[in-house]
């Protein structure tokens, strides 16, 4: 590579045509500070994201206060609808950065956040606002779900192999508080009207209070056009970045790929449907609680210990983590069952909210860990089936393996965000099924073991496969 490269790569506008992280000069001298930028914008991006994928996580339990007639199964659904249109578009979403370019594509699908927040804020202003309205909004949430895919596969192409637990781990720990932040600000800004006549009058409750729901919605309006904007003029996009769908689609060949997806469904699934199915959950276990009083508590701190958790994969390895964050949560879902309730008697909620705290703290160090193990495996196997191959042929398998990991960390995480659908799911199946949901609980305790079962065969134990 020649000087010029080393210190500033060669780009027209918002294209940069030349990105060579892995250069110790380049990266030293331009790569470190254009990388930064572009995670400096993508993080509160995908805070947005977040914050309207999950936002009738906190609107479901006020609907029935100001009129809307749902029983429980039909809030459990809104709850649970987001994320499952969201794991889906996740799908595509792990593709298009790559054909689309990163800065184009996250500008424009924030902006599409703008649709289900400006509805639902028009929707719960008449309590005659049919079901379907409100499936087809949680539906739409699911963009925000959506948006994690693309932003994680555009952020892994600009850090160095060495950095990319640490950035991946940022750019999903922080934005993971955008959930956090939805069931926190919205049960705020509910209570007084925040953008005044303009955004309508208020609704009454049961017992004669206001709510302004609608603010549920339009509140994250102002910071989503901001966003849109600063991400169209200030990211940008890797020529180097560019590939074709069948250039990543044979990872759907790979059998880590299926294996990485099985093991995210347990971290992130366990921490976005957790997050989803709370609330509910807590109400109908614990009826005297109010639950918006602790729902944002979980998810805070599982999006801040994900941050951490990508410093303490780079340093101690991601399968180490990740097999001891499922031993941890086998002992955190039985933790759940013994606080629980017996047929509505007796129960200890501190008891459970602790126990879901640690669920939520291992949920986020699992969601970093294993997104750390993926780029060190595909490394690892590409740098085997390349020995003894020619310089041209490793860079050529090298740059392969970063496009498989990219496509992977995209692909899994729309499997692991079906974990979203299944978990609130399950709460209200089990609690209609059994009149309780330690039926839920006993399968999340099935599923970990298997994941335990999987770390430490392909990944963790003394000549695995994929060590990493």
């Amino acid at each position: 590579m020649n000087a010029q490269l080393a210190v500033k790569p060669r780009s027209v506008g918002p294209v940069i045509n030349e990105w060579h992280p892995e250069d110790a000069a380049f990266w030293a001298n331009t790569g470190n500070r254009i990388a930064n930028r572009n995670l400096a914008i993508s993080i509160p991006a995908l805070l947005l994201a977040f914050a309207i994928w999950q936002m009738f996580s906190a609107v479901a339990i006020s609907l029935p206060k100001i009129g809307f007639k749902f029983d429980d199964n039909q809030l459990f659904w809104l709850a649970a609808l987001p994320a499952l249109s969201g794991a889906t578009l996740r799908i595509f979403y792990s593709f298009v950065v790559p054909m689309f370019g990163g800065r184009r594509w996250t500008a424009i699908s924030t902006a599409s956040l703008l649709i289900p927040a400006i509805w639902l804020g028009m929707a719960v202003q008449d309590p005659a606002t049919p079901y379907w309205h409100f499936v087809a909004i949680a539906i739409l949430c699911g963009f925000g779900g959506g948006n994690f895919s693309s932003s994680m596969s555009n952020i892994s192409f600009f850090y160095p192999k060495n950095k990319q637990g640490f950035a991946l781990g940022m750019n999903a720990g922080l934005g993971n508080l955008g959930v956090s932040a939805t069931q926190f600000v919205i049960p705020l800004v509910i209570t007084f009207g925040l953008f005044g006549a303009f955004a309508g009058v208020p609704q009454l409750t049961a017992d004669g209070k206001q709510l302004f729901l609608q603010n549920a919605g339009f509140v994250w309006v102002p910071f989503l056009a901001i966003v849109a904007i600063a991400a169209w003029f200030g990211m940008h996009d890797l020529a180097a970045a560019r590939s074709s769908f069948s250039e990543q689609a044979v990872i759907f060949k790979r059998k880590h790929n299926w294996l990485m997806c099985w093991l995210y469904i347990g971290t992130f699934g366990s921490f976005i449907g957790f997050s989803a199915g709370f609330p509910l959950l807590t109400k109908s276990q614990f009826p005297d609680v109010n639950p918006m009083t602790y729902a944002f508590l979980g998810p805070l701190v599982g999006a801040l210990m994900r941050s951490a958790g990508g410093w303490l994969a780079d340093k101690l390895g991601g399968a180490l983590l990740t097999f001891w964050v499922f031993a941890l949560m086998i002992a955190g879902v039985f933790g759940v069952l013994h606080f629980l309730p017996d047929n509505g008697q007796g129960g200890n909620f501190y008891g459970f909210l602790g126990s879901f705290m640690v669920l939520f703290v291992l949920s986020g160090i699992g969601n970093a860990s294993t997104f750390r193990m993926i780029p060190v495996i595909f490394r690892t196997l590409h740098e085997r089936w390349s020995h003894g191959a020619n310089a041209e042929g490793r860079a050529a398998s090298a740059r392969q393996a970063g496009i498989e990991s990219a496509a992977v960390i995209g692909f899994s995480s729309a499997i692991g965000a079906y974990g979203g659908f299944f978990i609130p799911k399950s709460f209200g199946s089990s609690i209609a099924w059994t009149g309780g949901p330690d039926a839920a609980l006993y399968g999340f305790i099935v599923f970990y073991a298997t994941c335990l079962v999987v770390t430490w065969w392909w990944y963790f134990r003394r000549g695995a496969e994929a060590p990493c």
